[in-house]
């Protein structure tokens, strides 16, 4: 599984075109800005996209969805909790299969209601439930730092060290890390209780 990882418009997104290189059929997770970099990237390795998935409903994550469709007659993928229209809204344990590959979704409530990630051949999106460095706010709309604790405590925390993390923003001080490393280095992965982390994020 070959990842091609994007930083597009002015919030530091990134963009994700993720390749079965066996096949070519590929996905592309949270289109947002400056499409012809993903386009180009869909040209010069001659992939198939078979999906658009997004790892949560934000405008930064999906305002590109609707031009990636038109272009390469992909399915849009959610989670079921999502508002946004999509084609195929998947829970918890669901497998995404393209060409040879798998990425398996996690749903992790906090950031946003249907924010989730996604884990596959060593690897893990995790959207903006965390980045290098921090995690993903709590005060917009469906945001909850209850849930952000237990979505990052409860099962992030406990996946394999060796993961490579590839977050929804490049705000960190690489663009990818490890989950390895993330808890050791992330302060918000510093062992806290409930109460303390939602004293730490300013929640209740």
């Amino acid at each position: 599984m070959k990842v091609h990882q994007l930083q597009v418009g002015n919030m530091q997104n990134f963009t994700y075109v993720v390749e079965d290189e066996e096949t070519k059929e590929s996905v592309i997770i949270d289109p947002s800005w400056d499409l012809d970099l993903v386009i180009d990237i869909i040209e010069k390795n001659n992939l198939k996209i078979k999906y658009v998935i997004n790892t949560h409903h934000h405008f930064d994550h999906t305002v590109g969805n609707d031009a990636m469709v038109k272009y390469t007659k992909s399915k849009i993928i959610q989670h079921k909790s999502s508002t946004l229209k999509n084609d195929i809204p998947v829970s918890n344990g669901d497998k995404i299969l393209f060409g040879k590959s798998e990425l398996v979704v996690i749903h992790t409530p906090g950031h946003s209601e249907d924010s989730m990630c996604l884990i596959g051949d060593g690897k893990i999106f995790s959207g903006d439930t965390l980045f290098v460095g921090n995690c993903g706010r709590i005060d917009l709309p469906g945001g909850s730092g209850r849930e952000l604790y237990h979505s990052l405590f409860d099962v992030l925390y406990k996946l394999d060290d060796n993961l490579i993390l590839y977050p929804g923003h490049d705000y960190g001080n690489s663009p990818y890390s490890s989950i390895g490393k993330e808890k050791k280095t992330n302060f918000v992965l510093q062992p806290r209780t409930e109460s303390e982390f939602l004293d730490f994020m300013g929640s209740d």
